[in-house]
Formats: C-alpha cells, structure tokens, sequence
C-alpha cells in the first residue's frame, strides 16, 4: 500500500530472476526515483513533440536517429541473455541520459516523438508505463464527490457517473458506502 505498484515492478524487474531479491525500503525508494527519472525524460520529450520546431530534422538530429537503433539492439542483447531485466534497464537509462543530453529546446518534433517512441517502446517490453497521469489534489477530489453527490440527488446519474469515471481514469476508486463516499487510489 506503500508504494505505487508500477515502482514495485520495477523493482522486481532491477533484480535478474535467477538471483534473490533482497526487499528494502532504501532499495525500493531508489527504484521510485529511477523509475521517476525515466518519466520525466518521458515528459521532456512529449512537451518537445508538442512544442519543438517545426520541419526536417537537422543533419546532427538524423545522426542521432541511427543511434537510437544501437540501444536496441543492447536492449535486445540484455532480454536474449536469458531476459536480464536489471541490464535491460540500465540501457533504457542510457537512453535517457542519451536524449537527456541531445535534445534542447531548439529540437524538431520529428526528433523528439523519434526519442520518445523509442523510449516508450522499450519501457513497453518491460511493462513500464512512462506516461504520467495528471495528480489531483485531495481538495480537488473532494469538490469532484460533492459535484457527484449533488448530481445524484439532483437524479442526474448521467453527470454522476461521468464523474465517477473522471475520478477512476485519474486513478481514483469511490467506494458509496452508508456513512458516505470514500475514496483512494488505485
């Protein structure tokens, strides 16, 4: 209940399967931040498709392209290896340290979604969700159930339950129950 489950599953996945997994609040901690690290990368990259410049990619960004296809390849190696999960994964943070340092605010969109496939492709392998979703904040769910309460009693159910699948895409469970809502994450 701690930690998110995707930061658990990277933790597992940090480990190889043949070795034992030693379980730590320090070690999971550092693979929230890992795992914290590739999303932000994630999301640098998706704000640059949206708002990079416009056009062919340059000479020195197509380059970089065919680089992309050397992690990979790495990436395939590490998975043929008798599917080493932890080396899989220090070749995506290669390629985030790689599009870390390549991309600037000057980059083309057509190099940045080149990036960003890439990495979300590999993460994908891995069962890493690199896309975040947007928080809400406990006041702003709170108004939400009120909205929902009184569209219920206004025996508006359409607008209710359109909320309550507002709520559960944004990761939020309501449970009704006789005292009221409640609600936590998913």
């Amino acid at each position: 209940e701690k930690y998110d489950l995707q930061v658990i599953r990277f933790f597992m996945l940090s480990a190889h399967y043949r070795s034992p997994l030693n379980f730590s609040a320090d070690l999971v901690e550092s693979s929230k931040n890992g795992l914290e690290r590739i999303k932000t990368a994630y999301a640098k990259l998706q704000e640059l498709c949206a708002n990079g410049t416009d056009g062919d990619m340059s000479a020195q960004e197509a380059s970089f392209v065919k680089q992309l296809d050397g992690y990979v390849e790495k990436f395939e190696a590490a998975m043929d290896d008798d599917l080493n999960t932890a080396d899989a994964i220090s070749v995506i943070f290669e390629l985030v340290k790689f599009a870390n340092t390549t991309t600037t605010e000057g980059a083309t969109k057509a190099y940045a979604k080149a990036v960003a496939d890439k990495l979300a492709m590999l993460a994908d392998v891995l069962g890493i969700i690199v896309e975040q979703k947007e928080d809400l904040l406990d006041d702003e769910i709170d108004a939400l159930i009120a909205e929902r309460q009184a569209a219920r009693k206004e025996k508006n159910f359409a607008r209710a339950d359109e909320i309550r699948n507002l709520l559960l895409d944004k990761g939020i469970v309501l449970e009704d129950t006789r005292e009221g809502v409640r609600w936590k994450r998913a």
